[in-house]
């Protein structure tokens, strides 16, 4: 065939083969619309739909209906055919009068283009009814792509005390019971009496009971009830987290039917919510130990309950030495130590072979999955599982623990925007975050009955292993990683990093799935990072941190043989050496380390050591109102500024219109102060992209810390804007941390490690030659966290004890030699 033939024939056959393709798309649009509308009938025939879903339904209809119309045509023209002349006009096999049509229904230009393809996306991920029938696809492809969905393998089970058979979850009528039948349903309400002499009998008593077994909001009311109360005796029970204290607190409230506050109130730092008529004193462990100042044998107190022991914080092992000792002293105080873990011969040997008493706990039986493969993103991948779970796995609530509440915020918004695109094609599912910062209404949320035909998903950070107990929990995602604190004394660095987390916590978080019914545990790890990768236990928190605040408080509890005090753990030597060292350079101690007039006014507020110092110091500037508002911002900074992910230049742009010269305090400064002159608006932190809920406890831990301020005998006085003042007030409880800018960037003053300027600082792009720093960080560098500009020569003035002229001087300075070189004078 000639070269000009076969092109002319190319047209054609392009033609020929553009209307064979057109023809056959129809058809197979057609099907996928039939089949979808089939499968939207079949699932949400008795659902009620929104106004939106009807009217995306009817439009879906008539485009069937019209295809219906235009393929009957079509069949009826080529009978016709047959018997007469037809011009062969291939507009069949185009759809542009369909298009047309719904445009015209629609007014807007593409809409149906768009609409088809949204609808081809759609059938790609959600598989169900007529095409899974045809495409056998695991159930779960109703929400997920098959390489997104993440494969597990069951490896164990955790054995419960009931039978597998019994399971049952909570029902309407069920969780509408009185309060005291619930209270009668607790795994520790048949051991009562037991219990009530065990604790008649021994003056310390180690209390085991599994998380969810009643010990924390029933033993403190059966002591009550036995009148461990009277002649104006009080209980104590701490717990190690500020949420849990309110949570549990307002718990037994509405079980006794007192207003809290009453006979039943907490106490947490810069809050305060009991009264005199109060004799159920929920606490954290770190209010208990400040308690110690104004009363050392706790005289008031008949019983003292430290829960969680298991978690070994900080205070709780400090909170151990001290009780122990003042049990000796008064014999009639009750001790009881209660844990959820199998660790508590520890306790009894410390507290001098203190008798155990044992509450079963009410455990199913729990499977325990793990991924075939390690997760390279394990928020996504929890997103992912959780949305595996709703669609795959009968009802039932699900727990998932993220390591805080960054993470938690932006697991939740994932869950909800995906959610939202799938719409009613899923059923409900609730998110609920809880973490430490969230008000106190929304994490009561979490304790709400999941309605009818919806299912709740918690997320939460590790608190939630043992500290809550959420109803109707079946399913927890576990990604093995939690939020922990390290401190380097060698540099005096602080670094809170997200680490594995050990056997025994993970084993506490698969048990939370039991609680109710034979649950499951998916864990995002493979087992043999389970064997070989995890700690056994998690090292106790005295033995990582700084002990300045905790060594301050035992000095003026007259504790001075610090290396002898009975430590369950001891802390490291180097550690206790530094704490010493700093409280000396402060000026707390003396130099025979005894506590100094100054250091027993720091030892008065609530706050770590350097945020008290600079507290005193404001009364020399005349700067304390300012200084006030500084330490009420410090302490909850990282949480002051939000940026939304569709505002960020608007988020940023806000947050440098408060840039003050001088740095980071100062910024905190004049957000409050206009907060202050705005009313204490909450529509003004809306505009100014300022977080309301961290502003408003800033004001309660400012209006504490003024009611203290007459105790350490400092007046209230304003510098007047005079900045400077200010500066130097805070120089004088930061000295310490000091660093100065280097040909190779910064370098901290005393141990002359490199630092860095934190990006979010508005001294980042300025570089100046001094800096102070209120924290030291390391995340993907060591960085400085609230930064201030400040001169050596303040350094001089506030800490001539602690720094050196010669220290000070700038060692790349270019200096002539004595004596060498002419005055003007001399050179006539």
């Amino acid at each position: 065939m000639a070269e000009e033939d076969r092109k002319a024939m190319v047209p054609e056959l392009r033609k020929k083969s553009r209307r064979e393709y057109l023809a056959k798309r129809e058809r197979e649009k057609l099907e996928d619309l039939e089949a979808e509308l089939a499968d939207e009938e079949f699932l949400f025939g008795d659902v009620e739909l929104s106004r939106h879903e009807r009217r995306e339904l009817k439009y879906k209809r008539r485009v069937r209906d019209l295809a219906r119309e235009y393929r009957a045509a079509g069949e009826q023209e080529k009978l016709e055919a047959t018997n007469r002349y037809h011009m062969p006009e291939e507009t069949r096999g185009q759809p542009a009068r369909a298009v047309d049509l719904v445009e015209e229904e629609s007014g807007a230009p593409g809409e149906e283009q768009r609409r088809w393809e949204e609808a081809r996306l759609g059938a790609a991920s959600l598989k169900f009814g007529a095409r899974d029938a045809a495409s056998q696809e695991p159930k779960y492809q109703l929400v997920l792509e098959e390489e997104e969905t993440i494969e597990f393998v069951r490896a164990t089970q955790l054995q419960g005390d009931e039978e597998p058979s019994a399971p049952s979850l909570p029902t309407q009528a069920q969780q509408k019971e009185s309060i005291q039948a619930v209270r009668r349903s607790l795994p520790v309400f048949p051991f009562r009496e037991e219990l009530l002499a065990a604790i008649a009998n021994h003056q310390v008593l180690i209390i085991e009971g599994e998380t969810g077994s009643g010990k924390t909001t029933q033993i403190p009311q059966y002591l009550f009830e036995e009148g461990y109360t009277k002649k104006g005796m009080k209980i104590a029970c701490t717990q190690p987290r500020r949420v849990a204290a309110m949570s549990v607190a307002a718990r037994v409230a509405r079980e006794m039917g007192v207003k809290l506050g009453n006979e039943v109130g907490y106490s947490i730092r810069f809050e305060d919510c009991t009264s005199e008529r109060t004799v159920l004193r929920y606490m954290t462990d770190g209010m208990l130990l400040r308690e110690f100042l104004s009363e050392p044998d706790l005289a008031s107190y008949s019983v003292v309950m430290v829960d969680e022991a298991h978690e070994r914080t900080l205070h709780t092992d400090i909170l151990f030495g001290l009780i122990k000792d003042v049990a000796r002293f008064r014999p009639e105080l009750k001790v009881l130590v209660a844990s959820a873990t199998l660790d508590t011969a520890r306790f009894s040997t410390f507290f001098d072979d203190a008798p155990v008493f044992r509450i079963p706990g009410r455990r199913f039986p729990v499977d325990i999955f793990y991924t075939k493969a390690p997760e390279a993103d394990y928020l996504e991948a929890c997103v992912v599982s959780v949305l595996q779970i709703h669609v795959t796995q009968p009802p039932g609530d699900i727990l998932v623990f993220l390591t805080g509440q960054e993470e938690i915020e932006a697991a939740c918004e994932m869950l909800q925007d995906r959610c939202r695109r799938l719409g009613s094609k899923i059923r409900e599912l609730l998110v609920l975050p809880i973490y430490a910062n969230l008000p106190s209404d929304m994490q009561a949320r979490i304790f709400q009955s999941t309605p009818p035909g919806a299912r709740k998903v918690v997320v939460a950070t590790n608190i939630a292993e043992t500290s809550l107990t959420i109803e109707g929990i079946i399913y927890v995602l576990d990604p093995g990683f939690c939020k922990q604190k390290s401190y380097n004394p060698r540099t005096g660095m602080e670094s809170l990093t997200v680490t594995p987390c050990s056997k025994a916590s993970a084993n506490q978080r698969a048990g939370r799935a039991g609680r109710v019914a034979a649950g499951k545990c998916f864990r995002l790890y493979t087992a043999w990072a389970y064997q070989h990768e995890l700690e056994e236990t998690t090292v106790p928190e005295i033995q990582r941190t700084s002990l300045g605040n905790v060594v301050l408080l035992l000095k003026s509890l007259g504790i001075h043989d610090l290396m002898h005090f009975d430590f369950l753990d001891p802390p490291p030597y180097e550690t206790l050496l530094l704490a010493l060292e700093q409280l000396y350079a402060l000026g707390a101690l003396n130099h025979l380390g005894e506590l100094t007039t100054s250091g027993r006014k720091m030892a008065e507020l609530p706050v770590d050591p350097m945020l008290s110092k600079m507290i005193l110091a404001s009364e020399k500037y005349s700067c304390s109102e300012e200084i006030l508002t500084v330490a009420a911002m410090l302490s909850v900074n990282n949480s002051i500024f939000y940026r939304p992910k569709d505002k960020v230049v608007h988020a940023d742009n806000a947050r440098v219109n408060f840039f003050l010269p001088g740095g980071d305090h100062l910024v905190l400064l004049n957000v409050y102060t206009q907060w202050a002159e705005s009313g204490y608006s909450s529509q003004w932190c809306y505009e100014n992209f300022v977080q309301f809920r961290s502003m408003r406890r800033a004001r309660d831990v400012r209006e504490q810390l003024e009611g203290l301020l007459e105790r350490v005998e400092v007046g209230l006085s304003s510098c007047q804007g005079d900045y400077i003042r200010v500066r130097k007030a805070i120089t004088a409880g930061y000295f310490y941390h000091t660093a100065r800018l280097t040909r190779s960037g910064y370098r901290t003053v005393k141990q002359q490690q490199t630092v860095f300027i934190h990006p979010n600082s508005s001294l980042f792009e300025e570089q100046p030659r001094w800096l102070l720093y209120h924290e030291l960080v390391l995340t993907t560098k060591e960085f400085m966290r609230q930064v201030l500009e400040i001169e050596s020569s303040w350094l001089l003035e506030v800490a001539p004890h602690y720094y050196k002229a010669k220290e000070l001087e700038d060692p790349h300075a270019k200096k002539m030699p004595k004596k060498i070189g002419k005055t003007r004078e001399e050179l006539g």
